[in-house]
């Protein structure tokens, strides 16, 4: 039988039809199955915590269960990679960070493209980190622990959850903007870092405030300095570092979704909604609040956002971290 121009015309068109048709029909029935999101570092830290409280807002906002997977290793990339190759219909999400959506590409060489292989879903919050110390640490402000410092380079110790975590990058600039020296100790994960502070096998750490409150708090921890512009809302009597003795000092983390790269627009746009519903409940902001974290302005909410944040941290950071000639381990 032979086919006119016309019908060969028609049934083309109707071919080249049926993914985007596919990709409508996925996005509204979406989502159908239990949603994972990939944790790439140990359960208990910042990043494991926010994870989790994403994933019982979609829970309740979807009708569907939502795995979390503690994928460990690398600085974070192992858990990204994962994600990268996973299939873009939704299914499988990650929460990137400073780690690994901003230093890991300078440092690692990744099998993945941090600006091009994920699609940006919405920031979920940041926070500056905080400058913390053993107990037994025999100085009480940040110039005594300057000195201290300085006075012990060949044995002074800070831990970090890796080579180019924010910690470490941050203790590189520390180290530039104070004039010390002190070895570098890497762990897996923010809550190892801090079970070995409250242990006294480390001096001091530039750690999250998710972790550090708790402890310092309890007393098992000094906290000398924040390392932002602004004093935490939970905790004023810690002064920043601009205020403690070491000015231009800031090292501010942040936390947020991705989806693989070719995630449809409409299942994104679920799930933004669903993390501005979080961000937007009072229980969850005063929980954030009390961690030390800073909630997004609304209109930093969206995926654009999101990308514009993530481009700018790069070319900040990248220039420091490559004159270091920081290198994986």
């Amino acid at each position: 039988m032979k086919l006119s121009r016309r019908k060969i015309l028609h049934f083309a068109a109707g071919a080249a039809a049926l993914p985007a048709a596919a990709r409508v029909a996925m996005a509204q029935s979406y989502p159908s199955r239990p949603i994972t999101i990939v944790v790439p570092f140990p359960p208990g830290g910042p990043t494991d915590l926010l994870g989790r409280m994403a994933g019982e807002r979609m829970r309740a906002s979807f009708g569907q269960p939502v795995v979390i997977e503690n994928v460990i290793g690398a600085n974070g990339s192992l858990g990204v990679g994962r994600v990268a190759r996973a299939a873009p219909d939704g299914y499988t999400l990650v929460v990137g960070l400073w780690n690994t959506h901003v230093s890991n590409p300078a440092i690692y060489p990744l099998s993945y493209d941090v600006q091009n292989d994920f699609e940006p879903i919405a920031l979920l919050s940041s926070l500056p980190s905080m400058i913390v110390a053993r107990k037994t640490m025999p100085v009480d402000d940040l110039k005594g622990l300057v000195g201290w410092l300085k006075a012990n380079a060949d044995t002074a110790t800070e831990g970090h959850v890796g080579v180019g975590s924010i910690g470490h990058i941050g203790g590189i600039l520390f180290q530039r903007l104070t004039g010390t020296r002190f070895q570098h100790v890497p762990y897996r994960g923010s809550a190892p870092v801090m079970q070995a502070l409250v242990a006294g096998q480390v001096d001091f750490g530039i750690e999250s405030a998710v972790t550090s409150l708790p402890q310092y708090r309890a007393g098992a921890i000094k906290a000398f300095a924040v390392a932002g512009k602004s004093r935490y809302a939970a905790a004023p009597e810690i002064p920043t570092t601009d205020e403690a003795g070491v000015p231009g000092f800031h090292v501010t983390a942040w936390f947020a979704l991705y989806a693989p790269k070719g995630t449809p627009q409409d299942i994104v746009g679920k799930l933004n909604a669903a993390v501005v519903d979080l961000l937007a409940d009072p229980v969850t902001r005063q929980r954030l609040v009390e961690l030390g974290q800073d909630i997004p302005p609304r209109d930093q909410q969206t995926p654009a956002a999101l990308a514009a944040l993530q481009k700018a941290e790069i070319e900040k950071w990248w220039p420091i971290i490559k004159a270091a000639g920081v290198k994986p381990e």
